[in-house]
């Protein structure tokens, strides 16, 4: 790490410096320090964020999904510990599994602001870290959409089941063909409602005005790859544009994460959202000297993903026409999921008429 600039983290429109420490790393380490010594608050405004007078000093109240409670307390109590003796506070903690708030007391302001700022920074590290649970999509598994991926798939296993690492098991599900427009990670009811709640919002805000109050007609077309080596391809997309020619699905799609990003329920990525829809995926790949019964949201059932040569798959599919789509609607997919169609199961949804 560089001293004279350390890694910045921002959060909730505020921007941290993550210090230089001297960590001592041990087995399943569940924790990190990000720190400014006991009851410092310089780098931090002490409005941002409502700190409460009481008839015993100071309180400041966290809403924290439970899934993250174990991350403040750390390995056998030490980082709640360390926080509340270095800012002179106490930490309390709802049980596991009960969904509440946190609520951090102390007999000075300061402490409190200091416990609250570090507390954040804390929680923001380890919630990048988790695998996300909800995308925003939009479907495209019409179908004369799956019934000409079908036939795409039969056509590469065909003509190249030759090249090294081409498989069925590559092959999206037709049923979830779709576009991401950004992932989220939602842990716990409240979470989910948030990013429903934003999303009707967004439809007043600007949706309307894209779309028109209409859906929106797509060309699925050509196939390209996400990688530097066609040789060594992990992912093959199908290309994605608007049949009139005009940027209304980019315009729609960069304003969503916009959005989001700035509620602090997305990280953002890129940017521009890169308008794709993955037919084949070497994370689909199946081991058969596996068991295949792993569902943990980020675990894999494999090792390592193999590679495969797409090389003549581009060149023989380079201008494959899947079909035309009338986008009408953004769904706030649930991951490893199904509905009654095949597709993602929907936490909510936003229509475009």
């Amino acid at each position: 790490m560089d001293v004279l600039r350390p890694p910045l983290i921002r959060i909730g429109g505020r921007v941290y410096r993550k210090n230089l420490i001297q960590e001592q790393p041990f087995p399943h380490e569940e924790e990190e320090d990000f720190c400014a010594g006991p009851g410092e608050c310089a780098d931090e405004p002490c409005n941002a964020f409502v700190v409460e007078e009481t008839e015993r000093g100071f309180q400041s109240r966290l809403e924290v999904p439970s899934p993250l409670y174990k991350y403040i307390i750390g390995k056998k109590g030490e980082t709640k510990k360390r926080l509340e003796t270095e800012t002179r506070t106490s930490i309390s903690i709802p049980k596991p599994g009960v969904e509440g708030e946190i609520v951090i007391t102390g007999q000075q302001r300061s402490g409190v602001v200091s416990a609250r700022t570090r507390l954040e920074v804390l929680l923001d590290s380890f919630r990048r870290r988790q695998p996300f649970t909800h995308f925003l999509s939009l479907p495209l598994n019409q179908p004369a959409i799956q019934q000409n991926f079908l036939h795409f798939k039969d056509e590469v296993l065909q003509k190249c089941s030759k090249d090294h690492g081409v498989s069925s098991s590559l092959f999206q599900n037709p049923a979830k063909l779709h576009l991401t427009i950004g992932t989220l990670v939602l842990l716990n009811e409240q979470e989910i409602q948030r990013a429903c709640d934003l999303l009707q919002r967004c439809k007043e805000d600007f949706v309307d005005q894209i779309t028109g109050g209409q859906p929106l007609t797509v060309e699925v077309a050509g196939v390209e790859y996400m990688n530097d080596d066609p040789a060594m391809t992990d992912v093959l997309y199908a290309k994605v544009h608007m049949k009139d020619g005009s940027d209304r699905l980019q315009m729609l799609a960069d304003q969503l994460v916009e959005r989001f990003v700035a509620s602090g329920l997305m990280l953002k990525e890129w940017d521009r959202v890169k308008l794709h829809a993955t037919v084949m995926n070497t994370l689909f790949r199946k081991d058969p000297t596996e068991e295949r019964n792993n569902t943990m949201p980020g675990k894999s059932s494999f090792k390592e993903r193999e590679a495969f040569n797409g090389q003549n798959i581009l060149k023989l599919f380079e201008n494959f026409h899947f079909g035309e789509v009338q986008l009408d609607s953004v769904h706030l997919s649930q991951r490893f999921s199904s509905d009654a169609s095949g597709y993602y199961a929907t936490s909510g949804q936003l229509c475009f008429s």
